[in-house]
């Protein structure tokens, strides 16, 4: 438990420091000098990732979809540019048993799409479990973006999950721009952002608090939780969106029988 008494000198024990309003905005415009400066260097490590060279694969390799096998050309829908987020996989797991981080960043791009199909950019999730079994999981969690499985292909459409991949069209020639897996995927998921703005930030053991602060947990442990909303990675927890989903039933098991 957290220590909430006041140590006498303007802190409490596990929190920030006690301060009038000009102390803090003078703080505050401080570390403002800051994060200016990262937006800055953010905006140029953009503007070299749309510099990088790009890798023309064919387009014409098929991936299976509601409508059965299609062109990876078809994912533009059209559009001269595609992002995909490419899902991992548990072969045979039931849907508590999906990936927990691959469910964080899909259930976070729900929101995206309209806004990147204005700016002309097609979105698609692709995943290598067999579409028998991510069908019933693309319903079970209400997603509405199109998915297709990948299974078996290598190179730019497929290979290793977990990744963002940003793919440009010209005609039917078809190239792949950019990658990232890891950290580099948090962009998409903007809960992480809104995290570390907290005074505790995502509670994980990583991060840089100041002594006396509560320590944090393992990456990524809240990410699955049980029926009353406590953090857990026990048979009993499930990816925490699909709480969401309607008649949805604790469980005792992942089920987790393959491997992605």
């Amino acid at each position: 438990m957290t220590n909430t008494s006041d140590t006498g000198q303007g802190t409490q024990a596990g929190r920030p420091p006690i301060v009038d309003m000009a102390a803090w905005q003078a703080a505050r415009d401080e570390l403002l000098v800051r994060e200016k400066a990262h937006t800055r260097e953010g905006d140029a490590i953009a503007a070299a990732r749309r510099r990088l060279p790009m890798v023309e694969f064919d387009g014409s390799v098929k991936v299976d979809g509601p409508n059965g096998p299609v062109p990876f050309l078809d994912l533009f829908q059209g559009r001269e540019e595609l992002i995909t987020y490419k899902h991992m996989w548990w072969d045979g797991a039931p849907h508590q048993g999906q990936c927990e981080g691959c469910t964080y960043a899909a259930w976070h791009l729900q929101a995206t799409e309209p806004y990147l199909n204005a700016r002309g950019v097609s979105l698609a999730l692709v995943t290598v479990g067999s579409w028998e079994e991510v069908a019933p999981f693309i319903e079970f969690m209400g997603y509405t973006s199109p998915w297709y499985s990948v299974r078996g292909i290598q190179g730019p459409v497929g290979g290793d999950m977990g990744y963002v991949t940003s793919y440009l069209r010209d005609g039917d020639r078809v190239f792949m721009t950019y990658s990232s897996t890891g950290r580099g995927t948090e962009v998409m998921s903007g809960s992480f952002a809104l995290l570390d703005m907290t005074p505790y930030g995502r509670g994980e053991s990583w991060q840089d608090v100041p002594e006396g602060w509560p320590q944090g947990n393992h990456a990524c442990w809240y990410w699955r939780i049980d029926a009353d909303g406590n953090a857990t990675w026990e048979g009993t927890g499930r990816p925490a969106p699909q709480w969401t989903r309607p008649g949805v039933t604790p469980e005792t098991t992942l089920g987790r029988q393959g491997s992605h």
